[in-house]
């Protein structure tokens, strides 16, 4: 009898873990897209105090009822676990305590986000590249990309899958647009780059970086091959209907 219980116990151990894994994964996601929401755009409706540079302390973020559930702990392991790198947690004054942001992505004005201009050709990265999806090409096409309610227009260095790409673009990504940067520095739109890697850039006047500064396409799935950048053609979706780029306006 005691040596079946202890097998079944044996059989269950891995089993017990392994559930307890998920369940700690789940919850982790849970707590990256909340700390993602109040940090990019939430904190000032949800009454945080946040700082011209983007720190909130720690301690009133998990008053929040959203992280009544989440200690310090569990917040200091996304951030050191988070593969994109989107938190910054350090620690304040005493009366304060630990501050934590968000490195990118904010709809907030964030004045002092220690954001690295890039001035020059030579700072910019070989390759700048906007990551989207079939649904918005026809619209980027045809009007060019947007912050959509951001402060930026979020790049990256490389494509999915590139040494030192850990951030700027979703891993699946439909279709790539690659940036001439230094032509659009030269028109005087600013570009910059965060604490995790992203190139950002508030793109013209209106918020866009317009189809002048494509240098090229590439459609990534579900093949990768060019892309044409010409406005007047139709865009094929490989996996569904035509689109055209003087249809219905549709968001990025």
């Amino acid at each position: 009898m005691s040596s079946f219980g202890g097998k079944s116990g044996e059989a269950a151990g891995p089993k017990g873990r392994r559930a307890s894994r998920l369940r700690q994964q789940d919850r982790d996601v849970q707590l990256s897209k909340a700390l993602s929401y109040t940090l990019r755009h939430g904190a000032l409706k949800l009454g945080l105090p946040m700082g011209a540079d983007g720190f909130v302390p720690l301690h009133s973020l998990l008053r929040l009822p959203q992280f009544h559930s989440f200690s310090a702990e569990d917040v200091q392991r996304v951030v050191d676990t988070n593969e994109k790198q989107r938190f910054t947690l350090k620690p304040g004054d005493p009366s304060a305590g630990p501050l934590i942001r968000a490195n990118q992505g904010h709809s907030l004005q964030v004045p002092d986000l220690e954001l690295v201009p890039l001035e020059t050709p030579q700072a910019l990265p070989r390759m700048l590249v906007h990551g989207t999806f079939w649904k918005h090409w026809p619209f980027i096409l045809l009007k060019g990309l947007s912050c959509q309610g951001r402060t930026h227009i979020h790049l990256a260095p490389g494509l999915p899958g590139d040494p030192g790409v850990i951030s700027g673009m979703r891993p699946n990504c439909e279709v790539a647009v690659f940036i001439n940067g230094p032509l659009a520095l030269a028109d005087g739109i600013p570009f910059f780059r965060s604490a995790n890697g992203v190139i950002l850039t508030p793109g013209d006047a209106d918020g866009f970086l317009l189809p002048k500064y494509f240098k090229e396409a590439l459609q990534l799935s579900p093949a990768r091959k060019p892309l044409s950048l010409a406005g007047d053609k139709e865009t094929e979706c490989p996996s569904g209907p035509k689109h055209s780029p003087r249809g219905r306006t549709i968001k990025q």
